[in-house]
């Protein structure tokens, strides 16, 4: 990263607002729990990233995390196996990145990534730091130079099963409506015998990982399974949507050494009174 013109890109505050992930606990899970975020830190963030941002090119990648009185934060808590996971979406969220950069000291966390194609991207770091209960969520927005692909329309779908990657993954929900906890449920099978997966490897400390995003990119959903027992076929999230709207929502799994990483696109309703 020598010999690189940096430029600081922008000056973001996270605090106890929508734009946290959803809460669950941190290892074992608590279904009494809540799925509001609690006890998250106030953060501040710099990014700085070089001048000329091309796609498909690496493209090196600092963030520096502060507390609320501009100081640089020195420890963060481990949380499912890293100390920073960035999530990276394009705008009209066709691209998913789910990414961890090495934290480097002082508050400073470092990574190289590329983009597929020119246009806006929002990034999306979560830290807690030390003595944290729940991550504080840092937003900033990148845009990289070149051809800009047309947009894809995020459209909901009545049946929420996709085949990817050999596997054929339902999605399902107890019941589904915003401002109200619900429990979320991937059904994972063999996409040629229909038989049920039963030997999920864990993946960053979970059996899965899951991160909504609505469709205007104010809420972010950052969801983890609601225990860590089992290999499969079902793996159930405790999940919360702060809004009504439409979401696209990653389930993320780790299978035969691979990561499977299932899209769906879903209407949230309002909540009936």
């Amino acid at each position: 990263m020598k010999n690189v013109k940096w430029i600081p890109i922008v000056l973001t505050v996270s605090l106890l607002t929508s734009c946290n992930p959803i809460r669950v606990p941190k290892s074992t899970m608590d279904h009494q729990m809540s799925a509001v975020p609690q006890n998250v830190i106030p953060t501040k963030s710099e990014w700085e990233a070089p001048r000329v941002l091309k796609p498909n090119k690496n493209i090196p990648i600092s963030i520096l995390i502060k507390n609320k009185s501009n100081q640089p934060i020195q420890t963060f808590e481990t949380v499912h196996t890293k100390k920073m996971h960035l999530i990276i979406v394009s705008k009209d969220l066709s691209y998913f990145s789910h990414l961890h950069p090495k934290y480097e000291g002082n508050g400073k966390f470092d990574i190289s990534t590329t983009f597929p194609s020119g246009g806006d991207y929002q990034l999306i770091a979560e830290v807690t730091p030390k003595g944290g209960g729940d991550n504080s969520v840092e937003k900033h927005w990148m845009h990289i130079d070149g051809p800009v692909p047309k947009s894809t329309p995020l459209i909901p779908v009545q049946k929420l099963t996709k085949v990817v990657d050999g596997l054929k993954i339902t999605l399902s929900f107890d019941h589904l409506m915003a401002e109200m906890n619900s429990n979320m449920t991937f059904t994972i099978r063999d996409a040629k015998t229909n038989e049920p997966i039963k030997n999920l490897q864990p993946y960053l400390g979970a059996m899965g990982h899951a991160v909504a995003i609505k469709d205007n990119l104010q809420e972010y959903l950052h969801i983890h399974p609601m225990t860590t027992k089992g290999n499969g076929p079902k793996v159930t999230f405790m999940t919360y949507f702060p809004q009504k709207g439409v979401y696209k929502i990653w389930g993320q799994f780790q299978y035969q050494g691979r990561i499977i990483i299932a899209p769906f696109i879903v209407n949230v309703p309002k909540m009936k009174m």
